[in-house]
């Protein structure tokens, strides 16, 4: 056996394993201070790297819940006044109605209505102005894309979210094809004889129908007018013309090709090609032209940009001309403001929705609507007459459609949009927490049982450095 006294070897090796075991011994102390295996990079470079892209994820996810959330709270405050704006239309439409018995109304009734549906319409205006989310208003038209047209017999109808602000100059419109209404043009004129010989005028439109037999008793002229009375009892969708030769014709009152009717007649020629014969009407054509450049749908007088349009896309706008744009000409321009509600519902660049909340005062509802009484919007309807109060009840219609339309729009972006999204993003957030978890929590049980063996380790160390260090005692018994 070999004693040196200079380098104690057995000491030296000893005390090395000594501070590996001491070293293992902190981390693993570390481990089960923290809960986690990764406090810092050296403890696994890569690892680190994946999950602090995870919890930078998990944050994002965290706070796009809370997003939709909010969004959610905003949707239904806006549906909540809708449904109370809707509640008023439906009043004014009934006072409409009242108004519209004229056989029994007098003055002072239909006073009496008409101030009714003035405080409704007030009431309209103000809840438009006033609801509002925070310091935001939602139904005065300043949380949706506004337009502006310039050009004859062009109208801006709506925007959506996917429509983009215009320069300043707006976007060009052209019109090359304009909407028409489906038509019946009798070719035989209705006479006398054949009124006394008993002559069947039948209609057929929207799932009614009227059968008319004239009555010999009656005049030429009573007797129309009683077919006339007979097809709006009826709710039919078709105003009765009368030409001057004695012929007769019938139109849809609503612009396109989905609308349509039938007709017969006894006689050939007066409405049927054929007597006793149902025959079709003449389909309507529905708008068709651009906007910026970019294809549109149309759908009566309506033209609507499609929705992968990269300018224009949700963009609706009314054309009520009869005359086609000449080739290499404009129609008119249409500037654009757009000011949708945006929300940020994931945890990325670009992971938005939008929502544009039309403008619910009444002078922004019922717009466009055929009348004889010439009414714009609802603001400006009158039930002191007869015909006052039937036009009304168009424009009332138009405005209920035009909000029912809004809140079903709310209702499906709150459904579809927002809490589908929250339950996918909850699901998202939990997912990648787990993955996190494998990749940076401790599993304490199995850093229990490596930190007693370190410790049993570290003992041990201790014990064999104090042996190696007595070996070298027993040189002194040479010296």
């Amino acid at each position: 056996m070999t004693l040196r006294i200079n380098h104690n070897i057995s000491s030296i090796n000893t005390r090395r394993q000594l501070e590996h075991v001491n070293q293992i011994s902190s981390t693993t102390l570390e481990h089960l201070a923290s809960g986690q295996k990764i406090n810092k990079a050296a403890d696994g470079p890569a690892a680190l790297v994946i999950s602090e892209n995870m919890r930078s994820q998990i944050t994002g996810l965290h706070q796009a819940i809370e997003n939709s959330e909010n969004g959610v709270s905003m949707v239904q405050t806006a549906e909540g006044a809708l449904g109370e704006v809707s509640r008023l239309l439906v009043d004014i439409r009934q006072l409409a109605i009242h108004a519209s018995n004229a056989g029994v109304n007098d003055e002072k009734m239909l006073t009496a209505d008409q101030a009714e549906i003035e405080n409704a319409i007030e009431t309209i205006n103000r809840i438009s102005e006033v609801t509002q989310f925070g310091t935001k208003r939602l139904l005065d038209g300043s949380r949706g894309a506004n337009g502006v047209t310039n050009g004859d017999n062009l109208q801006f109808v709506s925007a959506g979210p996917g429509t983009r602000s215009s320069p300043v100059e707006g976007y060009t419109v052209r019109i090359d094809q304009v909407a028409t209404q489906s038509f019946v043009d009798g070719t035989t004129p209705l006479t006398q004889e054949m009124i006394d010989a008993g002559e069947t005028l039948t209609v057929s439109e929207g799932g009614k129908t009227v059968s008319f037999t004239t009555n010999a008793e009656e005049s030429f002229a009573s007797n129309l007018n009683e077919f006339e009375v007979r097809i709006n009892d009826a709710g039919l969708n078709v105003e009765l013309i009368r030409k001057e030769d004695g012929s007769l014709g019938l139109r849809h009152k609503q612009f396109g090709s989905e609308y349509g009717f039938t007709v017969a007649s006894t006689t050939a020629g007066i409405l049927s090609k054929v007597g006793e014969v149902t025959d079709a009407a003449v389909s309507g054509q529905d708008v068709k032209g651009t906007i910026n450049g970019e294809e549109t749908i149309g759908r009566g007088q309506i033209l609507t940009g499609k929705e992968n349009s990269p300018h224009v896309a949700g963009l609706s706008l009314r054309y009520i001309g009869d005359q086609a744009t000449p080739e290499g000409e404009v129609t008119g321009t249409v500037s654009i403001s757009q000011n949708s509600l945006k929300f940020q519902i994931g945890a990325n660049e670009g992971q938005v929705a939008g929502v544009s909340l039309k403008n619910m005062t009444s002078r922004a509802l019922g717009n466009g609507v055929m009348s004889k009484s010439d009414f714009h919007s609802l603001e400006e309807v009158d039930v002191t007459s007869f015909q006052g109060a039937q036009d009304t009840l168009l424009v009332v219609d138009k405005a209920i459609q035009e909000t029912t339309d809004e809140r079903g729009k709310l209702g499906a972006f709150q459904k579809n949009t927002l809490q589908s999204n929250l339950n996918n993003l909850r699901v998202a957030a939990e997912n990648l927490t787990a993955a996190e978890s494998v990749i940076r929590d401790s599993d304490m049980a199995e850093e229990m049982a490596d930190f007693t063996r370190n410790q049993i380790m570290l003992q041990t160390s201790t014990a064999m450095l104090a042996q190696a260090h007595q070996q070298q005692d027993t040189i002194l018994s040479l010296l």
